[in-house]
């Protein structure tokens, strides 16, 4: 089974048009008189449907159709939406109304065009957060007005391609979202085509967020990737450009695929009792690196996250230091004002005080943070995601610690990822 849950199978269903499993929504209403008989009436070729408040997906089912083939895995043509298929006319990064759009490239409909003659499977996989798709109660809506203008512009330029095509949409929900792989399951399933198959080594992902210099994010690309799909970025694909290779971008796989790094020394007790602080980023692998390097050697360990204030990691820190237990002060740390509360309280107790510097990148933290988030078998202690808010502080206030503040020695501890092969396969796909 290749990577996103697809079968290499060497069998195919009819995969066009799909059996639809769940309530669907008419776009609008038929054109067809009121008085004509129900078995007379066209069915409306665009149907909407919404997965709680996660993501909107919208499938256009021409009338007639080419033949479908069969016996073959099913080759996928997908893209995103803004800044991949359309642009706004305005030239706003968002449309302002839902006709503010045109195409990205005058060759956009043609490709499509062609794509879906030559027997793939055209879909849309776009992030939308500006979608609310909650309904507004006391205004009387059924809807949104961004679910509407959303509706309206796909509607508009679907029925201008006029191909046998999904859009799917997600709104907030982080598990549905680019790079996550919710959206692909989402069209898998509905498709069939876990049973069928996927030709990915025909198909492929089209998008502009490819991490390159100016792009808002690495999302498009990440998706690809877990997917397992080739990639391209519109410039690419539309316009025959060559592949930018001025990447700059945090790649998982390079930190599970490269090869094993020497060994880092393993932390060693050098008094009977001591002061250990730790400096580093949320999501740095600080208590993961307690846990396998301090917490056999006896020490105890004291965190905020735990007792949620600094008072109360003071507190619990003194009553283990008066029972001679040597102490791990597992927190952030970032500045010497903080860190000098741990320097005084070892000055008190005339004990040494040792530092452990953890040097992992703020994208390193952000993926760490993302993966444990979601990942209950990779969460021993069931970490919530933190908010972006979390890095930037830290980013604020971190400044390197020095032997001047007293610390008898720093050790520095650079990022090794660690874990079988289900865990390696988790760790190293795209989470943010």
């Amino acid at each position: 089974m290749a990577e996103g849950g697809i079968k290499r199978t060497a069998t195919n269903r009819s995969v066009s048009p799909p059996p639809i499993r769940r309530k669907v929504e008419a776009t609008k209403k038929s054109s067809a008189s009121f008085f004509t008989p129900a078995s007379q009436k066209k069915p409306n070729p665009l149907t909407w449907r919404v997965i709680g408040s996660s993501v909107v997906i919208g499938k256009y089912t021409p009338e007639k159709q080419g033949p479908i083939s069969q016996g073959k895995l099913q080759k996928v043509a997908a893209f995103d939406l803004d800044s991949t298929l359309i642009k706004t006319k305005s030239g706003n990064t968002f449309p302002r109304s839902s006709d503010d759009w045109k195409w990205l490239d005058a060759s956009v409909p043609g490709r499509l065009k062609d794509l879906s003659s030559e027997g793939f499977q055209v879909v849309v996989f776009s992030n939308q957060k500006k979608i609310a798709i909650q309904k507004d109660i006391k205004k009387g809506q059924s809807e949104s007005k961004s679910l509407v203008m959303f509706k309206d512009k796909l509607t508009t330029m679907l029925t201008q391609l006029g191909l046998p095509i999904s859009v799917y949409a997600a709104t907030t929900d982080a598990e549905y979202r680019k790079p996550r792989l919710g959206m692909w399951r989402e069209f898998i399933d509905d498709y069939d085509l876990d049973v069928a198959g996927v030709d990915l080594e025909q198909s492929f992902f089209v998008g502009d967020a490819a991490g390159r210099p100016g792009d808002h994010s690495a999302a498009d690309r990440g998706f690809a990737s877990n997917a397992a799909l080739p990639f391209k970025t519109p410039e690419e694909f539309f316009l025959d450009q060559a592949p930018d290779t001025e990447l700059r971008i945090f790649d998982p796989k390079s930190y599970v695929e490269a090869e094993p790094a020497e060994p880092a020394a393993n932390f060693t007790r050098k008094h009977l009792v001591e002061l250990v602080v730790f400096c580093g980023s949320p999501g740095a692998g600080k208590s993961s690196y307690f846990w396998t390097n301090l917490e056999p050697l006896g020490y105890e360990r004291v965190n905020q996250d735990i007792l949620k204030t600094r008072p109360k990691c003071v507190k619990v820190a003194r009553e283990h230091l008066q029972a001679k237990k040597s102490v791990v002060v597992d927190n952030t740390n970032a500045g010497p004002e903080t860190r000098a509360v741990w320097t005084e309280i070892a000055k008190e107790f005339k004990i040494p005080v040792r530092c452990v510097h953890f040097l992992s990148s703020p994208e390193l933290c952000k993926h760490n943070n993302a993966v444990r988030a979601a990942n209950k078998e990779l969460n021993p202690e069931a970490r919530t995601s933190l908010p972006g808010i979390a890095f930037g502080d830290f980013k604020r206030r971190y400044s390197p610690p020095t032997l001047d503040e007293g610390f008898e020695d720093i050790i520095s501890v650079e990022f090794s990822f660690k874990g079988d092969d289900e865990a390696k396969k988790l760790w190293g796909q795209w989470w943010v």
